[in-house]
């Protein structure tokens, strides 16, 4: 559980909180490790641990304790123990919550969770595809099937203008196709449980894996006979028909969720879908996106980006209700309206993926790595805080509690997962100043896994009987406390900028979708404006006669605070990222969501990357020169160095200039520290990023050079005469003095 504050030390009262600083944390609740490295005690008996009778805190060693009774560290209230945790807190040294202020404790299931579960995995494969698209989806399963636990069951589906279910359980594998009604407005005319029981649909991977992989060999595309047979309807003279997904999707969560809490505690649907769902329930019109917006006057930054159809967001809430978590790939170039199908995944716990071609697409291994990596379900998770403030906004892919206010559930929760949350004063006191009294937070994530059989034999199980999956409830708890600052200056010398620039995301990324990308921008702008005043207020930089303003007496360069130095840089690549660029730039709008929902869930260090890529030099493959240029030319210029490696998280690229020596071996050799500094991030990715080998003066170097954006106009209107990111640091400055002018 790892956590991170945008500021380690907190502002004293709401008047220090006027810093120009979002005040809030990021969290990595199924992390292994808290952000320094340190693993959670773990113990058992956490349904014994004591709880606050006014806040419901849970009791931890920030708490104080006597014999008979103790204070809540967050409201301090004084509770009395119960002769049980008398008991058995009379060896304190035994107890995990007395051990460690982060632990980890098994509580006992509930009557409806004692069961085997074995882990469910369907397969939903589009057949109005290609044959390129059905390859890389075959290469994407048998990637899957490595990395599934032998006891997992798996079910193979496929849908177009009809839905087909795989029995693969029987010597030759065996499809059942149901047909899906043509109309918006009509469903499936028969349940999937009367075309196939889903014991035979759900097949142990263990023994069927060869013939689950032979019924994949069996994939073929529907013709575009059968797709215009079937689907009969054409508007403005385009076909309509012949990709079934809601439908089918439908279909899918009520077949799976009629054995939730028996066969299974957590299914995982893979959707593959390769075009827009354009048949029967759920269809999608994709005219919205076009040259129609031009006629209408429309703006297409806020018209593309809220769902046209609350369907698949309704149909994520039934997932959540059966325990089923859906990944959505999308392997497409046509505008697929992935605005209106993200609800399904993010939703309901699962991931979307977005690949615009099949040549280079890194399925296959974002498959299997997504597999490999542990995850929890059914997730409750609360942030609790002392009694002088409070939760503000709360952001991430999460659906909140119907009943309890400020608990979050999580379906499915991988270790990279990262949620958000900012904070506000209670009132106008704010902390106490002479007060050994600290702000303190407290994270309770409760949550389930499935346990292999090798961890129960461990536990003690006979090993003559065969082993089964177990399921397990753990209650994993972090209490933290926090320093407060005693003035700004102390505030800015203490900030996380990767931390900062987190929240900034989803505050713009909420703006857009409420008011459109403009509106994103420019909050964007205004908020560095703002922090820019502030810190020269702070620091009493522009002391200068009234009248006698210029720009030359703004810090835009925060000279006196190395913490704020890097946050400038930030905004400018955020204003010129895709995420916040304007429609007319040739941005498609589902890559806009994409990275919406991508930047959503990485941790601050990631999304550093994405949005600021690291650029550095090497002298040879086995030797760096310089550890950080900026993204500029100049810099490729005045460092002299013959090789570059710019990671921007879902790329990394390996640049030889053009004064390269030509003995210096291209692509760099496999032994060397380049090629193992490539192989240790890719390692650590939560998705595979691109690799990309580039030869200056033989290559083209495009992709490469689109990255140095300092030297990009930040309206996008691309290379111009004065250096992009020192105009806008221009712009900014002659904005604070309108700004403090006011």
């Amino acid at each position: 559980m790892a956590v991170r504050a945008t500021m380690t030390r907190f502002p004293a009262d709401p008047r220090e909180q006027e810093c120009g600083l979002p005040w809030g944390i990021t969290l990595m609740p199924f992390a292994a490790k808290d952000e320094n490295g340190n693993p959670p005690v773990y113990g058992s008996g956490g349904e014994l641990l004591p709880r606050c009778e006014n806040c419901w805190g849970y009791y931890n060693t920030y708490c104080d304790q006597d014999q008979w009774s103790w204070s809540c560290i967050l409201c301090g209230t004084l509770n009395g123990l119960s002769a049980q945790s008398i008991a058995r807190y009379s060896l304190p040294d035994s107890c995990p919550e007395n051990m460690s202020s982060f632990v980890d404790l098994e509580i006992p299931l509930e009557e409806s969770e004692e069961m085997q579960p074995r882990p469910v995995y369907v397969a939903a494969v589009d057949l109005s595809s290609s044959e390129e698209f059905l390859e890389l989806t075959k290469s994407a399963l048998l990637a899957a099937l490595e990395a599934l636990a032998p006891e997992s069951l798996f079910g193979l589906a496929t849908f177009s203008h009809k839905i087909g279910l795989y029995d693969v359980q029987g010597p030759i594998p065996m499809v059942k196709n149901v047909f899906i009604h043509p109309d918006s407005h009509v469903g499936l005319a028969m349940e999937l449980e009367d075309v196939m029981p889903l014991f035979s649909f759900l097949a142990p991977v263990d023994t069927c894996k060869d013939r689950i992989a032979s019924a994949l060999e069996t994939l073929k595309p529907t013709t575009s006979w059968e797709r215009t047979t079937a689907a009969g309807q054409v508007v403005d003279g385009v076909l309509l028909g012949g990709r079934g997904f809601g439908v089918a999707m439908e279909a899918l969560l009520k077949y799976l969720g009629s054995e939730y809490g028996n066969t299974y505690a957590l299914a995982r649907v893979f959707a593959f879908l390769s075009g827009p769902p354009d048949y029967g329930l759920g269809q999608l019109d994709t005219r919205r996106y076009g040259e129609q917006y031009a006629s209408k006057g429309e703006d297409a930054d806020c018209a593309l980006l809220p769902e046209q159809t609350p369907f698949y967001k309704d149909l994520a809430a039934v997932a959540v209700q059966a325990g089923i978590c859906v990944d959505l790939f999308a392997v497409t170039n046509e505008y697929t309206d992935l605005a209106s199908l993200k609800f399904l995944s993010i939703d309901s716990g699962g991931s979307l993926f977005l690949y615009s071609n099949t040549d280079d697409s890194t399925l296959p291994q974002d498959m299997y790595r997504m597999l490999s990596r542990p995850y929890a379900f059914n997730c409750v998770m609360r942030l609790r805080t002392s009694s002088e403030f409070k939760l503000g906004h709360l952001y991430g892919h999460f659906f909140p509690d119907p009943q309890y206010e400020n608990v979050q559930h999580v379906i499915c929760c991988d270790s990279f997962a990262t949620y958000a949350y900012d904070f506000d004063f209670v009132n106008d006191s704010g902390f106490p100043r002479h007060s050994q009294e600290m702000p303190t937070l407290q994270i309770a994530f409760q949550y389930s896994v499935v346990v292999p059989p090798i961890e129960k034999s461990i536990s003690g199980s006979s090993p003559t009987s065969r082993a089964k999956y177990s399921l397990k409830r753990r209650l994993r708890i972090r209490t933290i406390q926090f320093g407060t600052a005693r003035n700004i200056n102390e505030i800015y010398d203490s900030v996380d900028p990767e931390v900062v620039l987190s929240i900034l995301v989803h505050e713009v990324i909420l703006a857009s979708l409420e008011q459109g990308v403009r509106e994103g921008r420019s909050s964007l702008q205004e908020w560095l404006v703002n922090l820019t005043a502030q810190y020269d207020d702070a620091c009493k930089i522009s002391e200068y006669p009234r009248g006698s303003m210029t720009t030359a007496n703004v810090d835009i360069a925060f000279t006196q605070c190395p913490q704020l130095q890097p946050l400038p840089r930030l905004v400018f690549a955020l204003l010129r990222n895709p995420l916040l660029r304007l429609h007319e730039e040739g941005v498609h709008p589902d890559y806009r969501i994409y990275l919406q929902c991508l930047f959503s869930v990485i941790e601050p260090s990631s999304l550093s990357r994405a949005i600021y890529p690291l650029l550095t030099s090497y002298e040879t493959p086995d030797k760096q020169a310089f550890p950080r240029h900026s993204l500029s030319r100049a810099a490729l210029v005045t460092s002299g160095s013959p090789i570059f490696f710019l990671d921007a998280f879902t790329t990394l690229i390996v640049f030889y200039s053009t004064t390269a020596d030509p003995a210096i071996a291209f692509p760099p050799p496999q032994d060397c520290l380049l090629r193992t500094t490539i192989n240790k991030l890719k390692q650590e990715r939560s998705i595979t990023p691109k690799l990309i080998f580039i030869r200056g003066g033989q290559d083209d170097a495009t992709v490469f050079e689109n990255y140095l954006i300092e030297e990009q106009d930040v309206e996008g209107s691309g290379f111009t005469s004065v250096l992009g990111f020192v105009s806008f640091l221009d712009e900014i400055s002659h904005s604070v003095l309108v700004y403090k002018k006011q």
